[in-house]
């Protein structure tokens, strides 16, 4: 059996609520992971390794958190080409999330808008299909595991939460995001602040140091910000993360800004706009982190991967590695070997 080219699948797929379609997909996709039915979305990967906080990606693209909550679909995620792949954000405990509708698309923008909230089965359930995974890390495929904090806890004890997260996924991560950038979580932003970054890192780095030592592994654990930043946040944001000795960060997360889509439907609805209009902000950011970083500091870059152009656009900006998801969904899976291709390419140009 052939891929099945997106071009059929998406009118369908489009035609429905998107959160329905969303999961409808992910139930496809984990029922049909790791059977004979999955070569009709498998595609190569393409190879071009790289090593970053320590670890070694197949290669430079992977998926961004948000897309596979529960970590259900791990497999057949990773049949698409990814070098790797971040599921999550997942919470303490199982929360459903904001009330629907909240997913809405944009079309003629190339955007999505969520107020999903962190909807998850908690942490328990989460480890339990992480577990079950295993054609993707086998093939050498990298795992990150996103945390947050749930809603019903204040924001005075999100580290609290924090901690309980990485405690469950340290053991069964490559590695492990710490998500303070969700619009859709009540005043989680607020832990992107100077003094509340200082008291949730000290902590954090504290346990995985303790963790490292009893489990006798070592899983970087990066942080990821907002798009919502002026270069004086980032230039702070970074010196906090370089005090902690953070191993990287991920930039960005969804913005709250509308300019680029005023005036189309659903252009007003509250939460988290991603796609190609993210894309400027989000290399701005990556381009601040990476002069106040400097050269070495692992990022990775995301949002408005819309093509492999726009991959080599967060490459130039100064990301390590890149993620897509709203590209995803409006291109299908064409686009990771597309966008792994461009920077292979660039990548062996630059060498040469």
């Amino acid at each position: 059996m052939a891929v099945v080219p997106y071009a059929l699948t998406r009118p369908f797929l489009f035609g429905l609520d998107p959160e329905r379609a969303h999961e409808l997909t992910l139930d496809a996709l984990a029922a049909l992971q790791n059977t004979p039915a999955q070569c009709l979305w498998s595609q190569a990967r393409i190879d071009d390794p790289v090593t970053i906080a320590g670890l070694r990606f197949p290669n430079r693209i992977g998926l961004a958190a948000g897309l596979d909550k529960n970590g259900r679909c791990i497999d057949g995620l990773g049949a698409m080409g990814f070098g790797f792949i971040e599921v999550g954000t997942v919470t303490p405990k199982a929360q459903p999330g904001n009330a629907k509708p909240r997913l809405f698309r944009l079309r003629s923008a190339d955007a999505l808008i969520n107020r999903l909230g962190f909807n998850n089965d908690g942490l328990e359930a989460f480890i339990a299909n992480v577990q079950r995974a295993h054609s993707f890390r086998a093939a050498g495929g990298v795992l990150g595991l996103n945390i947050g904090k749930n809603a019903a806890t204040p924001i005075e004890r999100a580290v609290d939460d924090y901690l309980l997260g990485l405690e469950g996924v340290f053991p069964h991560a490559d590695y492990v995001t710490v998500n303070i950038s969700s619009p859709n979580t009540k005043n989680l932003r607020a832990l992107q602040s100077d003094e509340a970054l200082d008291a949730l890192l000290g902590p954090l780095q504290a346990r995985k140091a303790a963790l490292s030592a009893a489990l006798n592994r070592r899983v970087p654990m990066f942080v990821k910000i907002a798009p919502d930043l002026d270069d004086a946040q980032v230039a702070l944001i970074a010196a906090t993360l370089r005090r902690h000795a953070l191993d990287g960060v991920i930039a960005t997360n969804t913005t709250i800004a509308r300019d680029a889509v005023q005036g189309l439907p659903h252009a007003e609805e509250q939460g988290g706009l991603s796609g190609a209009p993210v894309r400027d902000a989000s290399n701005r950011v990556i381009a601040g982190l990476r002069a106040a970083l400097g050269p070495d500091f692992p990022i990775i870059g995301v949002g408005g991967v819309m093509s492999a152009a726009d991959a080599q656009a967060k490459r130039a900006a100064g990301a390590d590695l890149v993620q897509v998801y709203t590209g995803l969904i409006y291109r299908g899976p064409a686009l990771v070997p597309a966008c792994a291709r461009a920077l292979a390419r660039s990548a062996a140009a630059k060498a040469a």
